[in-house]
């Protein structure tokens, strides 16, 4: 195992962070944190709704405070995709734990994103999604202690691998 205590996931939206997280946790006998739940919980309200009635650069102040907020012990914390474009927000992660980017392809993304209206996918208006994909993916790289290749595994295999990588 890794030296650190804490796990953090960082990837794409639909790169199965939150469904991986649970069961890695599981897995290891930590506790799992979904930091877009500790959003809702803070907010009081849907990321959708953050995005539609604030706007964006609201919704990366939230997430932001939420994130430094944290102070875990032996958790495995998914995070939403756009934590990335805080700098502050991941030097406290990566302070905290490994950081582990579950790499996914493009196409396996969009296959993955059937509700990418209710989701809260911080997406710019007239940006596309290949655009937030290309911008995010040095950034992905840029914090990544691992990565892990999500496109092709299933669920079981996904976190075995992660588990490996560790």
């Amino acid at each position: 195992m890794h030296r650190h205590e804490n796990i953090v996931l960082i990837g794409m939206p639909g790169a199965g962070k939150s469904t991986v997280g649970v069961v890695l946790a599981k897995a290891l006998g930590m506790q799992f944190i979904d930091t877009d739940i500790l959003i809702q919980e803070r907010a009081g309200r849907m990321l959708q709704e953050i995005l539609d009635k604030d706007g964006p650069d609201v919704f990366k102040r939230i997430e932001e405070e939420a994130i430094l907020s944290l102070q875990p012990h032996r958790a495995v914390i998914a995070t939403g995709g756009s934590v990335v474009f805080s700098g502050d927000a991941m030097a406290h992660l990566r302070s905290a734990g490994v950081v582990v980017y579950l790499e996914i392809s493009y196409d396996a993304m969009v296959k993955r994103l059937k509700n990418i209206t209710t989701r809260g996918i911080l997406l710019l208006p007239g940006r596309s999604l290949r655009e937030m994909y290309d911008e995010r993916i040095p950034l992905y790289e840029r914090y990544a202690d691992l990565t892990v290749a999500c496109t092709g595994g299933d669920l079981e295999s996904v976190v075995g691998n992660v588990i490996e990588a560790l």
